[in-house]
């Protein structure tokens, strides 16, 4: 599953996290979690949703609790396209 934030809430969720965890920047944290800098960094930018472990993971580290977020799971094929031709007859 994927967590979806609303627009530009994704960004201020790790805001937040970096703040608890006193973490300078990205790459501090990137290090601290055992993540590459260049996926969180797309987790920053809002180019990839989150990953719903590493959400867990991030609210238990930082001591959130999680139901105070406003988000939606979604699957993980969420946005792929269907692939293979399709046929004319």
């Amino acid at each position: 599953m994927k967590i979806k934030f609303a627009k530009g809430k994704q960004r201020e969720f790790l805001k937040l996290i970096l703040e608890k965890l006193n973490c300078p920047s990205l790459r501090e944290l990137s290090n601290r979690i055992n993540i590459n800098y260049s996926t969180i960094k797309n987790y920053y930018i809002e180019r990839r949703f989150l990953g719903e472990e590493l959400f867990d993971t991030l609210c238990i580290l930082a001591g959130l609790n999680k139901n105070n977020f406003n988000y939606n799971p979604v699957e993980d094929n969420f946005g792929q396209i269907k692939g293979g031709r399709k046929s004319r007859r």
